[in-house]
């Protein structure tokens, strides 16, 4: 038997800061840039009753750690469930098994943080987020570790969302949170656009956006999502997370392909090869930069064993034994 560590969400929520988060996400990319395996996610789709089955996964051999993330989302329960198995890197052991949920925005927002730490300006210091959940949430908190954000403009569709969000986010960060009533006001004059949405069309005009401008688009994981239009992806230098996945769910990237406004060659590279050395970020004040992050095992690993070591360090979380296989199989 082996133990292995149960985290619920209630053992793991507030474990761990924004910038722990960002700090392990941006070295868990340099390690995929250095060769680490990731694949993109897979999604398998019920009709009755509605919902879908995803996973994805990576191994991070420098953190000593792999696993992923296996959820669901729909069906009877029309909700969602987030399960986080890690493995031991070296001996293939379980570590832990986590409820997901709660790190979900943090691990999420870390990697759009690191994106924009590598692809914005220098000197970037406003915001534009395009929605106001939970996700967008984490991204601002993120983002705010990377950048000294002085002004940060929210639009959201509801008024009272949008309000709530810039509110909060005004108390809690140094720079000053407020919200407009249009995307097209939350993008002018911003130097960091984050669009965190599950929108199906796309959200602010991109002939609007200035030059120099860094965009991190988070809410593209299906072909049917579109944040971004085909003049942002055509104007921008463009990063996803993992480049097969550019191919596979990544919306807007698709529809400028169906579009004939980009080909294939449009893919700069992917963000673990730009935070590793092996491809230029931004190169000059003037470049648009998109960032397309849809959620790979890279960041969730990550996270995950961030969680687990600051958990052991505390003594949370209860042990549960699993039976290798060799025992299981035989009953010895």
């Amino acid at each position: 038997m082996t133990e292995t560590l149960f985290l619920e969400s209630s053992d793991v929520d507030g474990l761990a800061t924004p910038a722990e988060f960002v700090d392990a996400v941006r070295d868990a990319y340099r390690q995929r840039g250095e060769g680490a395996p990731a694949e993109p996610r897979t999604k398998l789709g019920n009709a009755d009753p509605p919902g879908f089955l995803t996973t994805y996964a990576a191994i991070l051999p420098d953190t000593g750690a792999m696993g992923g993330y296996m959820y669901t989302a729909g069906f009877g329960a029309e909700d969602a469930w987030f399960t986080t198995p890690i493995f031991d890197s070296e001996s293939g052991e379980p570590l832990a098994l986590l409820d997901g949920a709660s790190m979900n925005p943090f691990k999420t927002g870390a990697t759009g943080a690191v994106a924009a730490d590598e692809l914005a300006r220098e000197d970037a210091s406003s915001a534009a987020i395009i929605g106001s959940g939970a996700q967008a949430r984490g991204q601002l908190r993120a983002l705010a570790t990377v950048r000294d954000l002085e002004t940060v403009w929210v639009y959201s569709p509801t008024k009272e969302h949008r309000e709530e969000f810039a509110g909060e986010m005004d108390r809690r960060l140094d720079g000053s949170v407020a919200a407009v009533a249009s995307a097209t006001a939350a993008i002018e004059g911003a130097d960091i656009v984050v669009t965190a949405t599950n929108a199906s069309e796309p959200v602010f005009d991109g002939d609007a956006l200035e030059e120099g401008t860094h965009v991190t688009a988070m809410g593209q994981y299906n072909p049917e999502k579109r944040e971004l239009d085909a003049a942002t992806i055509e104007r921008a230098k463009y990063v996803p997370d993992l480049r097969d996945r550019a191919f596979q769910d990544a919306g807007s990237f698709l529809h400028a392909l169906d579009e004939g406004v980009v080909d294939e060659d449009h893919v700069h590279a992917e963000l673990g090869d730009v935070v590793a050395g092996n491809a230029p970020g931004r190169e000059s004040d003037e470049e648009i930069t998109v960032f397309d992050s849809g959620g790979t095992g890279i960041e969730t690993v990550a996270g995950a064993y961030l969680l687990y070591e600051k958990a052991t360090e505390a003594g949370l979380g209860e042990t549960i034994d699993f039976a290798p296989g060799s025992q299981a199989l035989t009953g010895e």
